[in-house]
């Protein structure tokens, strides 16, 4: 008996569409903090109908990246200091924790991570910052997951935004950063690979310690 045909994905919808518009644009910095977005110039963009894009922005706004006001449209949010120091603050409190729980690392994990790495240095020498953030981003997503507590593990996903609105803000404003973010990645992995969780700790600890040192203003 042949199996059954499987179902189609469903079509996104036009609204889906101009969510994912904007928000790729806001996390990739196209969208700055200040930016004011009109609902005509989006649905031009998208090529849907004023409709899904006040769908699209009420959704944006509940997620804190948009400020809307009637009849004028959206203004991108800069992301606040204070919101920057309670990211970073979480994330040292979550991956050193979690880098510890990671130690004996699996030959599987160092393996993800090498090819995570090498992902990032291919993306710095094609100077595509928001690929090399994101690949950044999963890196840590790689550690963090591998201690095996969920619940961490999923209130680190709920930084993935930020983490990653931050990050290409930081690689433009500081591109000195992408060669040395690419030495304290490789020195994490070195850390993992000989097993030593203290290290591995102290590694995270530096790398996310000077991520705060820099950004220091709001990130637009």
């Amino acid at each position: 008996m042949s199996a059954p045909p499987l179902a189609a994905a469903p079509a996104a919808t036009a609204a889906d569409r101009v969510y994912r518009h904007v928000k790729k644009g806001v996390l990739e910095r196209r969208y700055e903090g200040g930016t004011l977005l009109t609902e005509g110039g989006l649905a031009d963009a998208v090529g849907v109908s004023r409709t899904p894009v006040r769908e699209a922005l009420l959704r944006l706004e509940t997620e804190g990246l948009l400020k809307l006001y009637p009849k004028k449209g959206a203004l991108v949010l800069p992301v606040s200091v204070q919101e920057i120091a309670d990211v970073i603050e979480t994330r040292l409190l979550v991956e050193e924790f979690t880098v510890r729980g990671a130690v004996p690392a699996s030959p599987g994990l160092l393996e993800r991570l090498a090819a995570l790495l090498e992902e990032q240095r291919r993306h710095a020498a094609e100077g595509d910052l928001a690929a090399m953030t994101t690949a950044d981003r999963c890196f840590h997503a790689e550690i963090v997951r591998a201690a095996g507590n969920q619940i961490l593990a999923r209130l680190y996903d709920q930084l993935r935004d930020r983490q990653l609105r931050m990050g290409v803000a930081l690689l433009h404003a500081h591109p000195e950063r992408i060669e040395r973010t690419l030495a304290e990645h490789a020195g994490i992995l070195d850390a993992l690979r000989s097993g030593d969780a203290e290290a591995a700790a102290a590694a995270v600890r530096g790398h996310v310690g000077r991520v705060g040192e820099l950004v220091r203003g709001p990130v637009r």
